[in-house]
């Protein structure tokens, strides 16, 4: 018994520890090829955030289009799984690939996320990390307990990407807060199997390490005011604070190589140097 609590603590841990970041801190120079080095917040930057931009109000608009032709056509619960079918068409016209989760080809990493369409072009918006946003001030110990889903961007700005207990409903809880009326201002569907926004699954792509190098890396994008406001319902984001004066921040990951389908992709982290 004890040999199994034991067994399963080990692999538990094995796939927590790349985003608990005093392991992170102990174990960084051991793995030089796995950082991409940053100066600053606005050194992060691969690709300009007007591209992301465009990249995302595009896609946006056409799943906005499609979205209501399917909800317009079924009333039952085939709804969702359409909006998914869809999505993933969607994001091939639009982007020329698409992303789905599947289980990982590391060991013990659990769910992966894979191209499994088209090409990833070098310097593309590939997938968004989902989640409530916190504000270096604002509380989140009970959210983080055995959560290894909370990122923590270059300003100290943190993104918990959990699906599951506690993250889950303050999500909900935000989301329901922020609406406006009949329009929906973010999306709660990243948090079932069948996301509206494809893509959505970024918090379950997994760190590369010597032997996998990454394809991708983290980019940090505040929404502009100018995004329409009926397009606001496919970002996976909520400020957890109602009175939050700074723009919506998402984390997106782009594409550091092109990318082919079947491969996983697999992101790096970044160190501030000085």
């Amino acid at each position: 018994m004890l040999r199994k609590v034991l067994e399963r603590f080990r692999l538990t841990w094995k796939s927590y520890r790349h985003r608990f970041l005093p392991w992170i801190v102990l174990n960084i120079s051991k793995n030089e090829k796995t950082l991409r080095q940053v100066k600053g917040r606005c050194e992060d930057k691969l690709v300009s955030d007007e591209e992301v931009s465009r990249s995302l109000v595009q896609l946006f608009r056409l799943l906005h289009r499609a979205n209501r032709r399917v909800e317009l056509g079924n009333f039952h619960s085939q709804v969702e799984s359409d909006n998914e079918r869809c999505g993933h068409d969607v994001m091939f016209q639009s982007l020329g690939f698409c992303i789905e989760r599947k289980p990982s080809t590391l060991p013990s990493a659990g769910t992966g996320v894979f191209v499994t369409r088209g090409l990833v072009p070098k310097g593309a918006t590939v997938a968004m990390y989902p989640g409530t946003i916190y504000q270096p001030y604002e509380p989140i110990l009970l959210q983080s307990i055995r959560n290894p889903f909370v990122f923590r961007c270059i300003d100290a700005v943190l993104v918990d990407g959990n699906d599951k207990g506690i993250s889950k409903m303050v999500y909900k809880s935000c989301s329901g807060r922020d609406r406006m009326g009949p329009l929906e201002t973010s999306d709660t569907s990243w948090l079932t199997g069948t996301p509206r926004n494809p893509l959505a699954v970024g918090q379950y792509v997994n760190n590369c390490s010597n032997e996998r190098p990454a394809n991708v890396c983290y980019q940090e994008y505040d929404v502009p005011d100018t995004l329409p406001i009926e397009l606001r319902r496919y970002l996976p984001n909520v400020n957890y604070s109602p009175h939050s004066q700074r723009p919506l921040r998402c984390v997106v990951l782009i594409s550091l190589v092109d990318i082919t389908a079947g491969e996983e992709l697999f992101s790096n982290y970044y160190t501030i140097v000085h």
